[in-house]
Formats: structure tokens, C-alpha cells, sequence
């Protein structure tokens, strides 16, 4: 018997020193394809080290990468360099979740929906447009 702890799990795959930031996403699954990888860099919504990462950016053990994906900013860090894709359980292990914790905002406030004027009754007049104004800025 050994005192050294068990393992998470599987081993990871030897790994690359570096690889490309899209095929890297891919692998470690944060998106479902590298095409899509490839587009959200294209598109601005990949940082790596707080600096704009192309598709063809190299990414390493100790780089954060900020991902921001269905409207929400994923910041990870690489922990290990995969260059195919793995069992969930395997690619959890290859980043280091560091997304903060969503805010709660505070519930919309209620606004009360413009005035309708019934359909064909022409502009409204002067007297209107002044009541429909007062409303506006009366707010709820």
C-alpha cells in the first residue's frame, strides 16, 4: 500500500506543450464545435490573458482564458493541454473554473405601457399629444 492519494480520476493524456486556443475549447468542451470555437474568436468573445485571441492563438498551461458564450462570460484557467476530445470527466479536469458568480439583479420595475389610440382615429391633437406627454412623464 501506498500513502499517496488516489486520483480524481483517469490520468490525462499527454498533451502538447501548446495549442491552438479553438482546438483547445473544443477539447476541454466549452463549446460543442471548433467551428464554433474558431467563430467566437473571430467575433471578439475570446480573450486570452486579457488580450483578443484569434483562432490560431497559442494557449498554455497558466494562461486565463475568458470565453463568453449564450450571454454569459466563462473565465477559465488552463491547467493542462489537450489537442482531442475527452470524456467530460477528463476535460473538467484540463481548466480551472474561476466564472464569478452571477449577480443578482434587481427585478425590472413595472412600466406602464404607452397609450393606445384606438386604430384609425387619425393624429392625435394638440390636447392629446399634452396629456400623452404628462403620462410619460408622470411614469408608474
Amino acid at each position: 500500500m501506498t500513502d499517496q492519494p488516489a486520483a480524481a480520476g483517469p490520468p490525462l493524456p499527454q498533451g502538447p506543450p501548446s495549442t491552438r486556443i479553438d482546438k483547445w475549447l473544443w477539447a476541454v468542451r466549452l463549446v460543442k464545435t471548433r467551428s464554433d470555437a474558431a467563430q467566437a474568436c473571430r467575433g471578439g468573445h475570446v480573450r486570452v490573458n486579457d488580450k483578443p485571441a484569434k483562432p490560431a492563438a497559442g494557449v498554455s498551461p497558466g494562461d486565463e482564458v475568458r470565453v463568453r458564450l449564450h450571454g454569459t462570460t466563462r473565465v477559465v484557467e488552463v491547467a493542462h493541454i489537450i489537442d482531442k476530445r475527452v470524456g467530460a470527466p477528463i476535460a473538467q479536469r484540463c481548466y480551472v473554473d474561476n466564472t464569478p458568480e452571477p449577480t443578482v439583479a434587481a427585478p425590472p420595475q413595472a412600466f406602464a405601457p404607452p397609450p393606445r389610440r384606438d386604430r384609425g382615429a387619425g393624429r392625435p391633437t394638440k390636447r392629446d399629444r399634452r396629456q400623452m406627454e404628462r403620462l410619460w412623464r408622470e411614469g408608474p
